[in-house]
């Protein structure tokens, strides 16, 4: 049997960015008392934070949002132009955000006043993710991914392994999983993209459905369908009932009992 393969343990390289002193202080000192961090830079602005990582490269930005000048949101959309992109990590007093920071694929997304519990969570996710990046694609596309949905001004969390499928709803989409329906502000078409990798595929112009969630195909007088999670059914159009039979012949076989 092959070995499998190591796990990064190289220290994090961390820049906080956030225009208020007592927060950078504090970010900095729970970030230093981690040791899976290896640096701690610090940056009082987005244009602050540019001009440190033209001196040197991080692996993992913490950001506030609202910020004088360049905000967060908009330095994690420059820095998604980099050949070497840093993970994101919005640190931030303000719950409204969590949908935008999916936009940007933001690693995480943590309210203050920040607890170093959860903060040590962000940076797991961080070293998770850079460790399937680094096994290779097929590691990378295994790690699940966590998606804020609010509701109410509230933020939750769900997970990219709990969808069972998403459909179109205008330039939204609606994640659909056993125990609801959360609406993010992303297109069906990014998501596609975004998700085919990891079992996701589009069985309707307006529908993605989550192939290992599968239960039943049934094909009736030229007409297909889908069945997920509790007998929940879906239709195939005709112009993607080929790809999806294709797909679903290339999935590995279910162990029985």
């Amino acid at each position: 049997m092959a070995p499998e393969p190591p796990v990064e343990t190289t220290p994090l390289r961390a820049l906080v960015v956030d225009d208020e002193l007592p927060t950078r202080t504090e970010l900095a000192y729970l970030l230093e008392r981690d040791e899976r961090i290896g640096e701690v830079r610090t940056a009082a602005s987005g244009a602050d934070a540019l001009r440190a990582l033209d001196l040197a490269p991080a692996d993992v930005v913490f950001c506030d949002i609202k910020m004088p000048g360049l905000d967060g949101m908009e330095l994690a959309r420059i820095l998604a132009r980099f050949a070497e992109r840093p993970q994101i990590v919005f640190v931030t007093a303000y719950g409204d955000h969590a949908v935008d920071a999916f936009d940007v694929s933001a690693i995480d997304y943590v309210v203050k006043p920040v607890r170093e519990a959860r903060l040590a969570e962000a940076v797991r996710r961080v070293v998770e993710k850079r460790a399937g990046s680094s096994a290779g694609p097929s590691a990378a596309t295994s790690a699940d991914e966590t998606i804020p949905v609010e509701l109410g001004g509230v933020t939750s969390f769900v997970q990219r392994s709990d969808v069972l499928y998403v459909q179109a709803q205008g330039d939204y989409a609606r994640l659909h999983t056993a125990t609801g329906s959360h609406l993010v502000r992303i297109s069906l078409t990014l998501l596609e993209e975004r998700w085919g990798s990891a079992g996701f595929v589009r069985i309707h112009r307006s529908t993605l459905v989550s192939l290992p969630k599968i239960t039943q195909v049934r094909t009736d007088a030229g007409r297909s369908l889908v069945y997920v999670g509790d007998g929940i059914e879906l239709q195939v159009s005709r112009r993607h009932t080929r790809e999806l039979r294709d797909r679903l012949v290339r999935l590995p076989r279910r162990s029985t009992p």
